[in-house]
């Protein structure tokens, strides 16, 4: 079997809602979603999500090779990029392709990927997370009832700008997971990305943890601040969770070193073979792994098959426009299902259709504000956004 050719094509997400965080938001929640097809002479296609950036540049690393060579294709890929840096969205083009090269591997084998990478157990436990922070209290509570029907007992929000918002909207949905586990208290996470200095993260942290209990908070200060993050880390009862925008070992070995990170993370569009070098350098330090992004199927997958996964994000209940993927959400986990493969379908004709949902505006959350990290006070609530703008050439929010 030979690699032959690639395809790239963007398909629309359609949340339903305003999506975003501290940064900025989407307020007509449309976002795009890049694909990446990679054909062989078997007739077997890959599917992939992440990025376009450099794919013709990556996909002469690939061009006639057996793509069931996974990690030596992930390892020529990074080997094509070096110069140029293989970080950002074209570490998300080497994930797409990777993710990609992995489901031809598992659909030429018959079996879906968690079976192939040893998976005993098809189900991966979840979290909710509904990038939530311009959506109104009704909204909110609506959002994470969907979620706590599912059977989900835990909920990461977006916050980071005023205290006392963040208080209010965690007990809200506290309330609404309590409720729905019969008294049973959930797990609450809080999501900053990025946004906060050291300081401020220390005490914003510390006084929500007056009222409320906090299994981790995520991205408190910059993604690469080791030191930084060890502070925090010091300072709150919270355990710190980050790593979704690192795309190389060589980018958490600071932060472990450190001992900056409780929970080590990654974002599904890097790729499943960056995810398992990740997962075993977590656990070599005796550290949790969690899976990040809005269709993580490869990640999931994956996370069957390592000793240290502890929980999985889980954003939206429905896939991009024009896919279908083979998973649910059953008591509180995603079940994945007998696909060969990864389990994601393309209807090429409904992506195509898809991108007239497109509206495009220079904001959201992509674009750090330029105060972000200068503030002498909490702000009143989320700062407000023009109308949304399609992600960079990549899926993460």
């Amino acid at each position: 079997m030979r690699i032959t050719g690639l395809r790239t094509l963007t398909a629309m997400h359609d949340w339903g809602r305003p999506i975003g965080d501290a940064n900025g938001v989407f307020a007509d929640g449309i976002v795009p979603v890049p694909l990446v097809l990679v054909d062989t002479d078997d007739g077997i296609t890959g599917v992939g999500i992440g990025s376009h950036a450099e794919a013709e540049t990556l996909f002469e690393a690939l061009e006639g090779e057996d793509p069931r060579a996974v990690p030596a294709l992930y390892d020529r890929m990074l080997r094509q990029v070096f110069k140029a840096g293989h970080t950002g969205v074209v570490s998300a083009t080497i994930g797409a392709l990777d993710t990609a090269l992995w489901d031809i591997k598992a659909k030429s084998a018959g079996e879906p990927l968690w079976r192939l990478l040893g998976g005993r157990d098809r189900t991966v436990p979840a979290y909710a997370s509904g990038l939530d922070i311009d959506l109104k209290d009704d909204q909110l509570v609506a959002l994470y009832q969907e979620y706590a029907d599912r059977g989900l007992r835990a909920a990461k929000l977006k916050g980071g700008i005023d205290v006392d918002l963040d208080r209010h909207r965690l007990t809200l949905v506290e309330q609404v997971l309590t409720d729905a586990a019969h008294g049973v208290r959930p797990s609450l996470m809080l999501d900053a990305n990025e946004f906060w200095t050291r300081k401020q993260a220390v005490r914003h942290v510390a006084e929500l943890e007056r009222t409320l209990d906090l299994t981790w908070v995520e991205e408190p200060v910059r993604r690469w601040d080791a030191e930084g993050l060890a502070v925090v880390q010091r300072g709150i009862r919270a355990s710190v969770a980050s790593g979704e925008n690192l795309a190389g070992l060589e980018q958490y070995r600071p932060l472990l070193s450190a001992g900056a990170l409780d929970v080590v993370q990654t974002a599904a569009v890097h790729g499943v073979t960056h995810f398992l070098r990740v997962a075993a350098l977590a656990h070599a330090h005796d550290l949790p792994v969690s899976p990040i992004g809005s269709t993580p199927l490869g990640l999931l997958h994956a996370a069957t098959a390592v000793p240290n996964h502890l929980v999985s994000e889980l954003q939206d209940l429905t896939p991009p426009t024009g896919l279908s993927v083979d998973v649910t959400v059953e008591d509180g986990a995603f079940v994945l299902g007998d696909t060969p493969g990864v389990g994601i379908h393309v209807d090429v004709e409904r992506v195509a259709a898809s991108r007239q949902l497109r509206t495009v505006t220079p904001d959201g959350p992509h674009v750090r504000p330029e105060g972000a990290g200068r503030r002498l006070h909490t702000a009143a609530g989320p700062r407000s956004a023009p109308p949304s703008a399609p992600h960079p050439d990549e899926e993460r929010t």
